[in-house]
């Protein structure tokens, strides 16, 4: 299915006329051409409809007709090159009815018409608590969290307090919140406490801690750890179920656990992943999975695509400085964050955009959404970020941080949780959707 770009700031020709130096034969006679229209998808500010054709005769001029919210008309002329295309249509409204139809004027051909109505925003307005823990016994910090749901709330990393004990201190790597309170969590593996730098839910009886726990809702349980699992740094875990789990970290490891073993999967760097997503194409339901990986000195970075046994370097130009985070929703819209928000519709756009200066000055090291009008990004000095599906707000008077940062940011319906360190106590702050 070729894509087929309108928009009043988008018209990209190249897609409209690569494949016009070949011509289809002519139906046979007696067979009448048809043009059906069907909504895929939409967002705020975009549209994405499924054009099926029969019986062209290919290259065809198409018109499309888009009749506003106000009753006026916009038009629309494409060639088209395939029998079935899809049609990106932006710059339109949130929360708008719209109506499209498509002319061949050749054959006196019109489509059904299609009646569109864009989502509406999210709302942009939030209250925030912060809580902060250690402080007392050396540096504090976490550094992942994840939400079942808004009580219940689970973020790791290491959080020293001082005590009289033979130490001075008694080390924690874990929080809870059940609602009310927090608890401070000291989770084991052989009788040892050991930093995590990310967890992973999937349900409140699914809920990994690094890859050598996980949590039943009752107890916790030590999983035998692999030799491809050693060595190196576990820095982020994303998965569709306990039986397709990736886990990625320092020295460019990438590992898969199908539910009984770890295999390595090879990426051909050696590069820091610092982040991990997967998700399921609307459309056709396979799941699509990227990974990002930095270095600061030499300074590198990288984006790969994991499918299978295989992970594959992507294009990431023009980005020039670190990566940190990515989120996406397959074939609607991208994101990866670091020192700068970079973003794409599609993985065969040419180029990652951003707008550096008008959305932030500070790094965003993590990105999260709940749908492609609800998105929040993290970063230094508090920095907490929303996309509403039409613009950016920051929330910085709110959660901003005298020093550090956030780390890692999850989201879930009108929830958000950031968690990080400020001066040497670890951080997390909760923000709500108040309407």
């Amino acid at each position: 299915m070729k894509r087929v770009i309108f928009g009043a700031l988008i018209i990209s020709l190249s897609l409209l006329l690569q494949a016009c130096n070949t011509t289809d034969p002519p139906p046979p006679d007696g067979e009448k051409a048809t043009l059906e229209l069907k909504l895929e998808d939409v967002s705020c500010i975009e549209a994405w409809i499924e054009l099926t054709t029969t019986n062209l005769q290919l290259p065809a001029t198409i018109t499309l007709e888009q009749i506003n919210p106000a009753g006026d008309t916009t038009s629309h002329i494409a060639i088209l090159n395939t029998q079935d295309s899809l049609l990106y249509i932006d710059s339109l409204l949130p929360n708008q009815t719209y109506k499209f139809h498509t002319t061949i004027q050749a054959y006196n051909l019109t489509s059904n018409e299609l009646s569109v109505t864009t989502m509406d925003t999210t709302s942009h307005n939030f209250t925030f608590e912060t809580f902060t823990f250690g402080g007392t016994a050396g540096s504090s910090v976490l550094y992942d969290v994840a939400i079942i749901n808004e009580n219940n709330i689970w973020a790791v990393g290491e959080i020293y307090v001082a005590d009289t004990s033979q130490n001075g201190y008694t080390m924690y790597n874990a929080v809870h919140w059940d609602g009310n309170q927090w608890e401070l969590k000291r989770i084991l593996y052989d009788g040892n406490i050991w930093t995590i730098k990310t967890i992973f839910a999937f349900n409140q009886n699914d809920i990994w801690f690094s890859a050598f726990v996980r949590y039943d809702g009752q107890k916790f349980i030590e999983l035998p750890i692999s030799p491809i699992l050693t060595g190196w740094s576990i820095n982020k875990i994303w998965g569709s179920s306990s039986r397709n789990l990736y886990v990625v970290g320092n020295n460019g490891n990438i590992v898969f656990y199908n539910g009984t073993s770890w295999s390595r999967i090879e990426s051909g760097t050696e590069l820091q992943f610092t982040d991990i997503y997967g998700a399921s194409d609307p459309k056709t339901g396979e799941p699509e999975i990227l990974a990002v990986c930095t270095r600061n000195l030499p300074l590198a970075k990288g984006i790969y695509r994991i499918k299978g046994n295989t992970a594959v370097e992507i294009s990431s130009v023009p980005i020039q400085w670190e990566l940190a985070g990515v989120w996406f929703i397959p074939n609607r819209h991208y994101y990866v964050v670091g020192s700068g928000i970079y973003e794409k519709k599609s993985l065969t756009d040419s180029l990652w955009l951003n707008k550096p200066l008008d959305i932030t000055h500070y790094v965003t090291p993590k990105i999260r959404g709940n749908g492609l009008n609800d998105v929040f990004a993290v970063g230094a000095f508090g920095e907490t970020l929303h996309y509403n599906g039409v613009s950016w707000k920051s929330y910085i008077e709110e959660t901003g941080l005298n020093s550090g940062g956030y780390f890692s940011v999850c989201v879930k319906n009108n929830t958000m949780v950031a968690v990080g360190f400020t001066y040497q106590s670890a951080v997390v702050t909760i923000g709500k959707r108040t309407n």
